[in-house]
């Protein structure tokens, strides 16, 4: 293969097949691996809803859009097509075995002909309490055109016919999923459970809801659209901030359709005629598919009361200078402190919140908010600070994709009671992850900051590997409150020794940390990069460490997602290996460890080396200097970089083979980072 990159959105249909490969994995729990097909369809979704529908959008510029990608969206989206339909052939398959082995479990999912007397009424029941009244069809005419269909929500296509007639009638009818659980749990009998979808719920009902037609014969057929979700966001200087994007959000409603599902038995006549009614053309991605849709529904899967269909809950590990009912800001200033979710509680970092809230001596706390929890504890702890007195300021991105309209609410709920909110930076998205708390005492001023890899987010701590910084070192609480005086007035930037900021100063630290490694390695001396980030599709950057591939530098990359670098290429990225996990935990972490001759510079970061990233977004890579804490990362980069369980090789043909087990030792990374850190607790605990 000569190809020196790997277009992002294939690499990123890769990583999704990783998941797929969780839930063909029969060493994992049988309900887990059903959550997994959950994920890989949520995935999906997303993956079409932006990256398929921007290069949809880059296609149009014609010769130009290859200038501007380095490839051709055209033969891209082809390949889209390809994977992806060969993909949903090994997921139809995956769903098939699944099925079968949950029977073993005598756990039955049935359709609406397979319920005996006692189901059906029981089916019959909900139906007419809980579902019939939330069905709202609508008659497809010749000359009428289609409802703006509900992006990402599944319909029933529903043909209507007469045996002894030629007569047929169409319509469309909304699954409510939004508002229904998916999944009806039946009575058990005996020891066997049963699962009803909501799907054949409604199909057992038709005819109720279509009785005023004269049709012997009603069929009902899951289709799916998914809409190109990108914003435009006009630039009206009349118009606030938040009106722009309130807009833009109603115009997502209507965005363009970028793939569309359709159960494979639906008829012809239907198909032509509701693809035809969409504008669908030979260019646009058609997937048939089988009977059910939103598979991204099994992450909310039910659970039959079978403990071993699931994995062993591992627990959180507490932090060994965090005494329960001590003051943390108090743990804090005698030491930094690294937390490791989800093996320490998120909830250190909330009880850090609520200290600092009724703390007579706090006088301020700044934060990023990016993405919140449903009923997040970090927006009620701020808003006891500001009812305990202190000034409280949030910077608000209203840009989180998919989370837009969240955070305009959470955006006002703070405004109202009295938060200074900061809605961003024109232009740029904030991803950065600060938290800055002042506390004055006998006009002493003492900073305390938290600087993470993730978001202030109690729900995803549980499932996302992040790392969080507690410290009260000067050279960096000065310059996390240089970032919120940045935040504050908009390009009024400072000079920054420590904390790297991008779009101004992240690209050009990661190229001379690079070239470091690259001039110690000409002259001799030990060199290496070890990086661990969710994503790498920078070309410059992987020019670099190409570069430095070839000048001897030996590195080693933990990628969770897209890799746009081709290891292992002769004379290119020979002393490049690269592998992703994809385990219990979603791997979101990134830090960033470079030899520096035997010193180790290490760095966590907010930021992924995308051009984005990079250039397009205020993301903060924080240096660590405590030396214990420097010790911890690279040791759980070395566990991770020896898991032969969950981790997969990267290579030019994308094939994600598995590391081979050991003869002697198998390591599940998670599990030991977590068996790790909690005998670390134990010595020093």
């Amino acid at each position: 293969m000569n190809k020196k990159y790997i277009p992002k959105e294939i690499s990123w249909l890769s990583f999704n097949e990783r998941v797929l490969q969780e839930a063909e994995n029969k060493e994992v729990p049988l309900l887990e691996r059903f959550k997994f097909l959950g994920i890989y369809s949520n995935n999906l979704d997303e993956y079409f809803r932006v990256r398929v529908a921007t290069l949809k959008r880059l296609s149009l510029f014609g010769n130009n859009s290859k200038e501007i990608l380095g490839y051709n969206p055209k033969a891209t989206l082809k390949k889209i097509q390809e994977i992806v339909l060969a993909h949903n052939e090994k997921f139809e398959k995956i769903y098939t075995g699944l099925l079968h082995e949950l029977a073993k479990h005598n756990t039955y999912i049935i359709n609406e002909k397979q319920l005996d007397v006692d189901q059906a009424e029981c089916v019959r029941q909900y139906f007419h309490k809980e579902v019939r009244t939330r069905l709202m069809p609508f008659l497809i005419e010749k000359d009428t055109s289609l409802p703006n269909l509900t992006d990402d929500a599944i319909y029933f296509a529903i043909y209507l016919s007469k045996a002894d007639s030629q007569k047929r009638r169409y319509a469309l009818l909304e699954i409510p999923s939004n508002v229904l659980p998916r999944f009806i749990l039946l009575p058990k009998k005996e020891e066997s459970n049963y699962i009803i979808f909501l799907d054949d719920v409604i199909r057992f009902g038709l005819k109720e809801i279509f009785f005023i037609f004269d049709f012997d014969e009603i069929s009902a057929y899951t289709i799916k659209l998914t809409k190109d979700a990108e914003l435009e966001i006009a630039d009206d200087i009349s118009e606030s901030y938040i009106d722009k994007l309130s807009k833009s959000l109603q115009q997502r409603k209507k965005g363009t359709p970028v793939r569309f599902i359709y159960d494979r038995t639906i008829p012809k006549d239907l198909l032509n005629i509701i693809t035809k009614k969409l504008n669908f053309g030979p260019d646009d991605v058609t997937i048939p598919s089988n009977r059910y849709h939103n598979f991204k529904d099994f992450m909310s899967f039910p659970n039959p009361g079978r403990k071993k269909l699931f994995n062993d809950a591992l627990g959180t590990i507490p932090h060994r200078d965090i005494q329960t009912g001590r003051s943390i800001l108090s743990a804090i200033k005698k030491k930094e402190i690294m937390l490791f979710f989800p093996y320490h509680p998120f909830d250190y970092f909330i009880d850090l919140l609520r200290e600092s809230s009724i703390d007579p001596y706090v006088t301020s706390i700044q934060i990023t908010l990016y993405r919140l929890a449903r009923n997040s504890s970090v927006i009620n702890a701020l808003l006891n600070a500001v009812r305990n007195g202190k000034s409280v300021t949030t910077v608000v991105e209203l840009q989180a994709r998919f989370d837009e309209e969240a955070n305009i609410l959470w955006g006002n709920k703070l405004l109202g009671e009295g938060v200074k909110v900061i809605y961003g930076v024109p232009g740029l998205k904030v991803h950065s992850k600060l938290c800055l708390i002042t506390r004055v005492k006998n006009d002493v001023t003492q900073r305390y900051a938290a600087v993470g890899t993730g978001n202030f987010n109690e729900d995803t701590a549980k499932v996302y590997t992040d790392l969080l910084l507690l410290t009260t070192d000067k050279k960096i609480t000065n310059e996390v409150f240089k970032a919120f005086n940045f935040f504050s007035v908009n390009y009024k930037k400072d000079n920054f020794y420590h904390l790297v900021l991008s779009p101004f100063f992240l690209r050009n630290k990661i190229i001379l940390l690079i070239e470091n490694e690259i001039r110690n390695a000409r002259a001799g001396k030990k060199a290496y990069i070890y990086l661990k980030i969710n994503n790498i599709t920078d070309v410059e950057i992987i020019d670099y460490l190409y570069k430095a591939s070839q000048t001897g530098v030996k590195i080693r990359l933990i990628v969770r997602g897209m890799l746009s670098l081709v290891p292992g290429v002769k004379k290119l990225s020979e002393k490049i290996e690269a592998i992703g996990i994809v385990d219990r935990y979603l791997e979101h972490s990134r830090f960033l460890i470079f030899c520096d001759g035997g010193n180790d510079q290490t760095y966590i970061s907010s930021a992924d080396l995308m051009t984005r990233n990079l250039d397009h977004r205020i993301e903060v890579t924080c240096p660590v200097y405590d030396k214990n804490i420097k010790s911890e990362i690279k040791k759980i980069f070395d566990i991770q970089w020896g898991d032969n369980v969950k981790a997969r090789i990267f290579d030019a043909d994308q094939s994600n083979k598995f590391v081979k087990p050991g003869k002697n030792e198998i390591n599940q990374s998670q599990v030991e980072v977590y068996k790790w850190l909690r005998k670390v607790n134990e010595k020093t605990g």
